[in-house]
């Protein structure tokens, strides 16, 4: 487990989000009711990663309150600092590292000294566990009962998989998640337009492309086209570019062509949305936003060596070589966390959690990704 000093270097600049005591008893009441209807299986523990949000102690208490957590590994360019410092006084709190779960010796000896020999439920927001699911299964001295996924994008790893070694629960493909992908498409949009607004900008006037029509590509297309923005749509589903033309927007048949003369981009595919050779397409002067991890969204480590990188403004980074220039926002990663997330969303996680939890104790044996 990593200590609290170690994780505070990873607190997100200007944490000042607080939530209201009405407001985190409420969500909290909520919680409770959802954790009372099952009963404690302490045979049942959890690891669970999540965006630390001011509010998400509530959520991991209510989790630990039907299937103990072992570890919480939050997601690092997500945490608030308070809610690090109460979590960790009442739970394991370990560092998230991509490439350090993908390894299957590391990640199997992760498990075993947190959970050795207990039915463990994994509960994932971006298929972290995936490339190693069916070696964690096959070699864990407990039992792997499932996988709890809250992610489009970490929906996609799990079911890119030959063959699911256990069950896997898909929050993302969930009803109960449309009414939050609809919330982040407004809060993007919103914190979009506030970092644009920041250097005396303004959207009006300035075409932007969506890359990516999934839900929350639709509530961003919607949210702009309400503020008078032209909007062209591009995603490599034929079926959804077509949709995005019925609804009324534009749609590119290329990703070249939707870049073209964009002036703001914003990514939510999940699955990088413009890579090294894109960027070359980015018209001057446009601004990039993302829906999520820079490192599932942009090749931004592949700029490196071809952009020289300035501060524009608090989370503005301007991208420049000779003749071409180009702006990212909250350096690539989910613009909306910059402004607090929607609180409101977080309700259908603990539902999901809980029902998982009763399904993965029901039943063993192989599963298949819930759409």
């Amino acid at each position: 487990m990593a200590g609290i000093t170690a994780l505070d270097q990873m607190v997100r600049k200007g944490d000042l989000l607080v939530l209201e005591d009405f407001e985190l008893n409420r969500v909290e009441a909520f919680f409770r009711k959802v954790a009372d209807r099952f009963p404690l299986v302490e045979s049942v523990s959890t690891v669970v990663i999540t965006h630390l949000l001011p509010e998400r102690p509530v959520f991991l208490r209510a989790v630990d309150r039907i299937a103990p957590v072992v570890s919480v590994l939050p997601k690092p360019k997500s945490i608030n600092a308070a809610a690090l410092r109460e979590i960790s006084k009442a739970m394991p709190v370990g560092e998230l590292d991509r490439a350090a779960l993908a390894a299957p010796d590391h990640a199997l000896a992760f498990l075993e000294s947190q959970a050795a020999g207990r039915n463990l439920v994994l509960l994932d927001i971006g298929g972290y566990f995936a490339p190693t699911l069916a070696y964690l299964c096959d070699q864990f001295s407990g039992q792997i009962s499932g996988v709890v996924e809250d992610t489009e994008n970490g929906h996609q790893r799990y079911a890119a998989l030959a063959k699911l070694p256990c069950p896997v629960l898909s929050v993302a493909r969930s009803p109960l998640k449309e009414p939050e992908d609809f919330l982040v498409g407004q809060s993007v949009t919103f914190s979009t337009e506030a970092l644009i607004r920041s250097r005396g900008d303004i959207l009006n006037g300035r075409p932007a492309t969506v890359i990516g029509y999934g839900k929350i590509g639709r509530s961003i297309a919607s949210m702009l086209h309400a503020k008078n923005v032209g909007v062209t749509v591009y995603d490599s589903d034929p079926v959804r570019r077509a949709q995005a033309l019925s609804q009324g927007f534009r749609s590119a048949s290329t990703l070249a062509q939707a870049l073209r003369g964009a002036g703001v981009i914003i990514c939510a595919t999940g699955n990088l949305a413009l890579r090294e050779d894109d960027f070359a397409a980015v018209a001057n002067g446009a601004y990039i936003a993302s829906v999520t991890s820079s490192d599932d969204e942009l090749e931004l480590a592949a700029l490196d060596a071809l952009y020289e990188r300035t501060s524009a403004g608090e989370y503005i980074t301007r991208y420049a070589r000779t003749g071409h220039y180009f702006y990212v926002l909250a350096d690539g990663n989910a613009v909306n966390f910059l402004h607090g997330a929607s609180v409101v969303g977080r309700c259908r996680g603990a539902a999901a959690a809980c029902d998982g939890r009763r399904r993965f104790g029901e039943r063993g044996g192989r599963g298949a990704v819930q759409r």
